[in-house]
């Protein structure tokens, strides 16, 4: 079951009243370095006396069980017990990892999601997927569990630069991409700067939410809303092995977003046209990734572990015409490195 999420200007202070509910032996908040500093101050009217903070190191590099000890470590000295909760606050890291966490912390403890980026606010922080990356796969080790609650509150955006942003961005077009066609042809008109993130933001919650709501498993199509992310996780993957050559998980998603648009023209889904529309709002946005041609089968290499994968076979999502998304699409490694020459000669 989807849990409630509440999107808007008033997002803190229902977090607020949540946290003063009885039910609660214990508050922790879980934030990384960045949002320590520059969201809690925005939270702090609305945490309850006698809550702890527990404070890890802000990027994917920390994504790790490395971390999750320090989390649970921490859970452990304060004596967390089972009707404690677990408040996350950060980006995808953080409610990622601090999910996964809650969900395995003496076999379940309840956690609520406050996302502070675009792409945990649109993504991310709603679902119920949680995870952390091993040996260099992303999100390679997790658990489906969902929050009590998502507190969605578009003000903490203004915490955000610019890159961050486009970075979150990235997911919002990719529902447009698999099922909502009307939104991407208005959209791509409009540019991707708004003064206003709340409608936006509502809108993709509201799709995510029906697609996971009639496949909380990832067992059909709630693997639609992994159109993008096959090209991508492995070009992230393989570029966080590489000193100094780390991206965002969105502009990852952003450059899978072209790779996978290309394999459908391959496959006779998507037509040249739609190809060159969704290629062009893209590159609009997002600057393309530099790699080299050398590295495309190494990069290529890390989708054999990707996650929709069955007995050795690269399953994909695909377009079937802009709108349209279409799962268990199987791709060899040479489709996925021969997308990425595509996207790199662009």
């Amino acid at each position: 079951m989807n849990a409630s999420v509440t999107v808007g200007p008033g997002a803190l202070p229902e977090l607020g009243a949540y946290l003063r509910r009885p039910a609660f032996s214990q508050v922790f908040v879980l934030a990384d370095a960045h949002t320590a500093r520059l969201c809690l101050p925005a939270l702090a009217a609305h945490l309850p006396p006698g809550h702890h903070v527990i404070e890890i190191p802000a990027g994917e590099g920390y994504k790790t069980l490395a971390t999750c000890d320090l989390v649970w470590g921490e859970l452990t000295q304060r004596q967390a017990d089972r009707h404690a909760l677990l408040v996350n606050v950060g980006g995808g890291v953080v409610t990622d990892l601090g999910g996964f966490c809650a969900a395995v912390y003496k076999r379940g403890l309840a956690f609520v999601q406050v996302p502070t980026t675009l792409l945990a606010q649109v993504d991310a922080g709603v679902g119920g997927k949680t995870g952390v990356d091993y040996q260099g796969f992303k999100n390679h080790l997790g658990v489906f569990q969902e929050p009590l609650a998502v507190f969605i509150a578009p003000q903490l955006l203004a915490t955000l630069d610019a890159r961050q942003l486009k970075a979150g961005y990235a997911e919002v077009l990719k529902h447009w991409l698999i099922a909502d066609a009307d939104a991407f042809e208005h959209q791509r008109r409009l540019g991707w700067l708004t003064d206003d993130w709340t409608p936006v933001i509502r809108e993709s919650v509201a799709l995510k939410q029906r697609i996971v709501a009639s496949d909380p498993l990832e067992a059909g199509p709630r693997k639609l809303l992994n159109f993008g992310h096959t090209a991508g996780h492995a070009l992230e993957s393989y570029l966080l092995t590489q000193p100094s050559r780390e991206v965002l998980h969105g502009e990852a998603v952003a450059a899978g977003l072209v790779c996978e648009s290309w394999l459908s023209v391959q496959r006779g889904l998507l037509s040249p046209e739609e190809l060159d529309r969704i290629e062009t709002f893209v590159l609009s946005v997002f600057d393309k990734i530099p790699f080299v041609l050398l590295e495309t089968q190494a990069i290529a290499e890390f989708a054999r572990q990707d996650k929709k994968n069955a007995a050795g076979v690269i399953n994909c999502t695909l377009l079937h015409g802009i709108g349209r998304g279409v799962y268990d699409q199987p791709v060899s490694e040479a489709d996925i490195a021969a997308s990425l020459r595509y996207y790199h000669k662009l």
